[in-house]
């Protein structure tokens, strides 16, 4: 196996992150519920950007018209293409895709577990590019977004927390023991994680043209990320 030197990398391939099938579902589930908790009637077309496996993509596509996926990973566009090839509703797309993308097309974006994955200077592009593709009054989620102080400890804890009413625990133990020695580890120490401090996830989003707040609630089990509204001003 070729040595990984990207975050797309490690996700193009079979990760360990997920534990079991059990911790998969129940994360994507949650993902798909919370993300619905957000949508209002009137959004018609939403994009799910660096949407992963979204195994419950089919439960927030019920909530819209059309539901865009998209992924880096080749190997995940590839399973969603797959999995959702009878649902009319969803589309799966390439980050490449987008710019061609008419602007003005989507009512909602959102970004879940994204930024910590991309650099300061490529999430300024993103914001722009977003911004672009974004209906007049429409919205930019951006969710699980890292505070600074927000480490493996506190996202085993809350894994672990997750495990527990989720009837995974054992697994979730020997699953966190397996990523300490695996890819993740060491994708994580050598590339390190994003991570941005309230006030200035707010200042970045002002300066590039939105007005945006903190929302109470994160998208998934981490109760110590946070999650961001905002809109084109």
């Amino acid at each position: 196996m070729l040595p990984m030197k990207s975050w797309i990398d490690y996700w193009n391939t079979d990760t360990p992150i997920y534990v079991n099938s059990r911790h998969q579902f129940l994360h994507y589930r949650g993902i798909a519920h919370d993300m619905r908790r957000l949508l209002r009637t009137s959004d018609k077309t939403v994009l799910d950007f660096g949407c992963g496996e979204a195994l419950c993509a089919d439960e927030v596509a019920a909530a819209c018209e059309t539901l865009f996926l998209c992924d880096a990973a080749p190997n995940v566009r590839l399973k969603l293409n797959v999995q959702f090839e009878q649902n009319a509703k969803i589309r799966v797309l390439a980050p490449e895709d987008l710019a061609g993308r008419p602007d003005g097309e989507f009512d909602v974006i959102i970004a879940n577990s994204v930024l910590q994955y991309v650099s300061r200077d490529d999430l300024k592009g993103l914001l722009n590019l977003w911004r672009s593709k974004l209906t007049s009054g429409g919205r930019l989620i951006l969710a699980d977004v890292i505070p600074p102080g927000v480490g493996p400890l506190t996202d085993a804890r809350a894994l672990l927390d997750f495990a527990f009413h989720g009837g995974f625990f054992v697994a979730a133990c020997v699953g966190l023991l397996r990523t300490a020695v695996s890819d993740y580890r060491t994708l994580r120490a050598n590339l390190g994680l994003s991570t941005y401090g309230e006030a200035e996830m707010l200042t970045l989003l002002a300066e590039h043209g939105y007005g945006a707040r903190r929302l109470a609630e994160n998208i998934g089990h981490n109760p110590a990320r946070m999650c961001f509204e905002a809109t084109p001003a």
